[in-house]
């Protein structure tokens, strides 16, 4: 536990939701600091100046409301999709990769204002006490990090309550039961887990899903889109180009409206224990499929094996919460390198929850007709030649199937 006494100044996440605010109004009475709020508009839906009000009504004088998607989407999300990084092979990481962006701004924010201490409102079960308190480390080794959910005596949701209104913190009756599901969202998608979806064999309800129609509402007819990649960034829709969080933003609605992108997924914590998730993300599985296609005709046979074989530690170093990590940024130097040459055009047709890919040009392309005709090669590739690479890989099969024919 951090000395209270030594803690004068505290930037604290604030969403201005009932946890924070009861966060805010507990380091005012337990530390006696003054609290800065930090909130970040990162696409998660939802009006994000009344936290600005509600923070005036604690009486918070300094108080952050930042627009973050085009960063968030431009040097977290594009970098890691560069990767092809899912999490045990099909989480597409939203939660993950937004925490250092958030955790960078809060180590920022003390910089600027003075402050000995960052505070956040994760639990003390999840994954995001980690990957907040790492990116702090990793960016101010002597920084003071405060958890409220692993300090404070409160035991149940009427302890939370009774403090709320002990010290005139606005409840809204919806907030006085447990809330059947927890969700966290931002641009790239959202996350629902806890209450309803703790059964892992029971399906979650549909009011559990926000971002998504379901694929069987999906249109009949199937919808046709085109991504342009430079540097296996996407850059335009339909030959319109968009900024990062526009980009996205549109990716999304086309997802939504085609029923794309539900994962329902028992997940490794990285604290330890398993947790059943329910994800939405329309316009990242969009772009997932996309940016696989562009680097099937660009990118070389063994450099693309080379990055798929780190792939999963990648993901996992974003997953841990070690985006900072020197680990991590040796990995995205290579990753990067891979995309020098990720550029053209990919066509897919989205149909009831499925993204297709029907086609894809480069003018970087490695794909070459001449070398994969069944008509006449003009000389292109002589067939023979395929004998005596064949006889010298077989040459170590031979010698292993002669010693066990002997033995």
């Amino acid at each position: 536990m951090t000395a209270k006494s030594k803690i004068k100044k505290v930037v604290l996440a604030y969403s201005g939701g009932l946890d924070t605010s009861i966060i805010l109004k507990w380091l005012q009475t337990e530390y006696n600091a003054e609290v800065v709020t930090f909130t970040a508009d990162l696409g998660q839906g939802g009006e994000i100046e009344p936290a600005r009000q509600k923070a005036q009504l604690m009486g918070i004088k300094q108080i952050y409301i930042e627009d973050v998607r085009d960063e968030f989407i431009r040097d977290f999300v594009f970098p890691m999709f560069r990767a092809n990084a899912m999490y045990e092979g099909v989480y597409l990481l939203g939660t993950s990769i937004a925490r250092p962006l958030i955790a960078k701004r809060l180590i920022e924010i003390a910089a600027e204002t003075g402050a000995d201490a960052i505070a956040h409102g994760a639990t003390g079960k999840g994954n995001d006490q980690v990957r907040f308190e790492l990116t702090a480390y990793a960016l101010n080794p002597d920084i003071k990090v405060i958890a409220p959910w692993r300090e404070w005596d409160f035991k149940s949701r009427t302890d939370l309550i009774n403090f709320a209104e002990t010290h005139q913190i606005p409840v809204s009756k919806d907030k006085r039961g447990d809330a059947p599901f927890s969700v966290d969202a931002n641009l790239l998608h959202s996350s629902s887990e806890g209450k309803v979806l703790e059964d892992p064999f029971v399906e979650p309800p549909s009011i559990v899903y926000q971002r998504t129609i379901a694929p069987e509402d999906a249109p009949d007819k199937a919808t046709y889109i085109e991504i342009d990649f430079k540097k296996g960034d996407p850059i335009a829709i339909d030959g319109k180009a968009m900024g990062p969080a526009a980009l996205f933003t549109e990716l999304n609605r086309l997802g939504h409206d085609n029923g794309i992108g539900r994962l329902d997924l028992v997940e490794n914590r990285f604290v330890g224990m398993k947790s059943r998730g329910v994800y939405e993300t329309p316009g990242g599985t969009i772009l997932s499929v996309a940016h696989r296609a562009i680097e099937s005709i660009t990118l070389d046979r063994e450099a693309a094996h080379l990055k798929d074989s780190f792939m999963p530690k990648y993901a996992e170093l974003i997953y841990y919460g070690f985006w900072f990590a020197p680990e991590r940024e040796m990995l995205q130097a290579m990753i990067d390198k891979s995309q020098e040459h990720v550029e053209g055009v990919v066509r897919l047709k989205l149909y009831k929850g499925n993204v297709i890919v029907v086609g894809r040009k480069s003018p970087k392309s490695l794909y070459s007709n001449e070398l994969v005709t069944f008509e006449d090669d003009r000389g292109a590739y002589d067939q023979k030649d395929a004998a005596g690479f064949i006889r010298l890989n077989a040459l170590r099969l031979r010698t292993l199937a002669a010693r066990k024919r002997n033995s």
